[in-house]
């Protein structure tokens, strides 16, 4: 499968005031994000998750390395464009990307500065509300809706681009619980209806669990790579870090603190019920023919 994303030994450092020293967010990192993947980046405030996000559709450029988007290098300033039409961005705060009085006009924006003809538009703008679950808001004005329904148009602006890749930074970050779980809903399905790659950078676990893949970062570096189900594994790595595993996980590996031996790996609800329950009745069973294993209290 062919990279949507590619750096190599990238660097980033923000420069201070004259005579400051430059504060280095990036170390070196090298990734390739498959085309059409999922893949999760979480780390906490200062880690260089999103500043990452940004140098991956040029909205920030390397200080050193490179990052290439499908093959394109960000560095070139011919590519721009083509690299932004190709690489979407959602910023955290909706209201940033918001620039017109009606929805559909919002939507339409991008599209139209692309040059694309109104017909095309019009398709473009009309699928990507559907696709976010947004359509028969086309003709309110976007300032009157709820923080998640802003999302869900900032996110709908960017597919009428119809980028093969899009970058979320945060976006669930200033959402109520359920415009994060609609937020979220909308992310998966882009992903695995429409094919597009996703990046989704966030410092809450439970995002992270139904991605392909989960990056953590620490210190501007990459510090875990792996499938979540894989990485939540490491309980005491991540916590060092100052990072939290998933509730799931976190019963798990309290359990097999009293003498349970439960797979970390079982991170979704169900998978985590089943597992507790086929121990529990294990140990039901082995009591009842004299064999069960000692345990603290």
């Amino acid at each position: 499968m062919s990279s949507a994303i590619k750096t190599q030994d990238l660097v980033y450092f923000y420069r201070g005031a004259e005579g400051e020293t430059p504060q280095t967010v990036l170390k070196g990192i090298n990734l390739e994000i498959e085309e059409g993947s999922f893949v999760a980046v979480l780390g906490h405030n200062g880690s260089g998750k999103s500043t990452l996000a940004k140098l991956m559709n040029a909205v920030l450029l390397p200080e050193g390395g490179s990052v290439y988007a499908y093959g394109m290098d960000t560095a070139d300033e011919t590519l721009m464009l083509e690299i932004r039409r190709q690489v979407g961005m959602v910023f955290q705060n909706p209201d940033n990307q918001i620039v017109s009085n009606v929805v559909e006009e919002d939507v339409a924006f991008a599209p139209e500065n692309l040059g694309i003809p109104p017909e095309e538009i019009r398709k473009r703008v009309d699928g990507a509300l559907k696709a976010v679950g947004m359509y028969e808001f086309r003709k309110h004005a976007p300032h009157l809706l709820s923080g998640g329904q802003k999302q869900r148009i900032a996110i709908a602006g960017v597919l009428a681009m119809l980028p093969k890749c899009i970058v979320f930074d945060e976006p669930t970050a200033m959402l109520d619980p359920q415009g994060r779980s609609d937020v979220l809903r909308i992310i998966k399905k882009i992903n695995r209806e429409q094919g597009v790659t996703v990046v989704l950078i966030t410092h809450h676990m439970n995002e992270t669990i139904d991605a392909d893949r989960l990056i953590v970062m620490s210190d501007g570096a990459v510090v875990m790579d792996g499938a979540p189900r894989e990485v939540f594994t490491h309980v005491e790595e991540l916590d060092a870090l100052g990072l939290a595993v998933p509730e799931t996980t976190q019963l798990l590996y309290a359990l097999n603190q009293k003498g349970f031996d439960l797979p970390l790996s079982a991170i979704a609800v169900d998978e985590c019920a089943d597992a507790i329950c086929g121990a529990l009745n294990q140990r039901a069973l082995s009591r009842r023919t004299g064999n069960a294993p000692k345990s603290e209290d």
